[in-house]
C-alpha cells in the first residue's frame, strides 16, 4: 500500500482498464487487509483516502484473481465501518433500476 495518486491512477488506467476520471470510487486494500485506499475524480483532481486499522481486519473477500468488483455505496459504507459483508444482507427494498 505504498502507491498513492500515480501508483492507483496507473492501476486503474491499466490494470483495471477503467477511466480514473470517471466519478467512480476505486477502492484498494492490502493483502493483509488492515489498510484500504480509495481514489476518487471529484471534477477538478483526484483523493486518496485511506484507513489504517489498529486491530483487526476488513471483511474484504474478493478473490485477488478477479481484477475488479463492483459494490454498492451501502456495502462500501459497510466495509469502512467494519461490518462483515458476507454475513450481512440487504432487506428486499424497491430500487429504481431506470428505463429499459
Amino acid at each position: 500500500m505504498r502507491k498513492s495518486f500515480n501508483g492507483l491512477y496507473g492501476i486503474v488506467r491499466h490494470q483495471l482498464k477503467e477511466d480514473p476520471t470517471s466519478g467512480h470510487v476505486f477502492v484498494f486494500c492490502n493483502r493483509s487487509r488492515n489498510r484500504i485506499k480509495l481514489l476518487l475524480w471529484d471534477g477538478s483532481g483526484l483523493w486518496v483516502c485511506a484507513k489504517r486499522l489498529e486491530e483487526g481486519r476488513f471483511s474484504w473477500e474478493w478473490s485477488e484473481k478477479e481484477p475488479s468488483h463492483n459494490i454498492t455505496h451501502e456495502s462500501l459504507s459497510l466495509l469502512l465501518g467494519g461490518i462483515d459483508l458476507q454475513k450481512a444482507r440487504p432487506k428486499k427494498w424497491y430500487r429504481y433500476q431506470g428505463q429499459a
